[in-house]
């Protein structure tokens, strides 16, 4: 299996290549650099994995939610690249992408996500650890009010992303949880997983259909970057 993986939701650019079982890794943390760099992430990771992009199997891509700006740049890319290539494309969830984190790094096999949505408004979704290592989806990812969160049922929750900075503390009668990591950022590799899931289920889309997920309805999608 040959992937490439492009996550550029939050404030980390991140591009994964996965070939002849080895993974190649490259983030940039810097901020706003996404449209500067990851192109160049695209073309480091190719080569150093040794695979030209019209030998890949797919292209994933964190679909959100996220940054509004992060998501365009990625839809964009994704959607000249596999079209280009004919290359078909798995959207991959980005708050399971931070459950898969979450466990990557802390071990954590039941994760709740809240991630700032600005004004005033969350993204919140629960996943649990499942079969081969996978996130399944306890609370589907939904954009609500941080006074609307609830822990679901069952102990050892641990809690992802920005939100957990942001709003720290549970409303009351929320239960509690084991952990938070506010800091967290997923990774394209954390997308791998997923997205070979994606593939063996049919889930891959066309390039057209490469779409991001906003969750907030007055946010349309139109036309990629740099497209009229």
């Amino acid at each position: 299996m040959k992937l490439l993986a492009l996550e550029t939701a939050t404030d980390r650019c991140s591009v994964a290549v996965l070939s002849g079982g080895r993974t190649i890794a490259l983030t940039d943390d810097r901020p706003r650099v996404h449209a500067k760099r990851i192109l160049a992430m695209i073309a480091e990771a190719l080569d150093e994995g040794a695979v030209a992009l019209e030998d890949l199997d797919a292209i994933a891509f964190g679909r959100g939610p996220g940054s509004f700006t992060g998501l365009r740049i990625a839809a964009g890319v994704v959607q000249g690249l596999a079209l280009g290539a004919r290359l078909p494309v798995v959207p991959v969830s980005t708050l399971a992408a931070h459950a898969v984190a979450a466990e990557r790094i802390h071990g954590a096999k039941r994760s709740v996500v809240c991630v700032d949505a600005r004004m005033g408004e969350c993204y919140w979704a629960a996943y649990r650890t499942g079969e081969g290592g996978l996130p399944v989806a306890v609370m589907d990812d939904r954009l609500i009010r941080p006074e609307q969160r609830a822990l679901p049922d069952g102990a050892a929750w641990y809690g992802v992303g920005s939100g957990w900075a942001s709003w720290p503390v549970l409303p009351e009668g929320g239960g509690s949880l084991a952990g938070s990591d506010s800091g967290l950022l997923p990774e394209a590799r954390d997308l791998l997983g997923m997205a070979i899931e994606g593939l063996d289920q049919g889930q891959a889309v066309g390039a057209a259909d490469a779409l991001p997920v906003y969750l907030r309805d007055s946010v349309a999608w139109q036309t990629a970057p740099g497209r009229t």
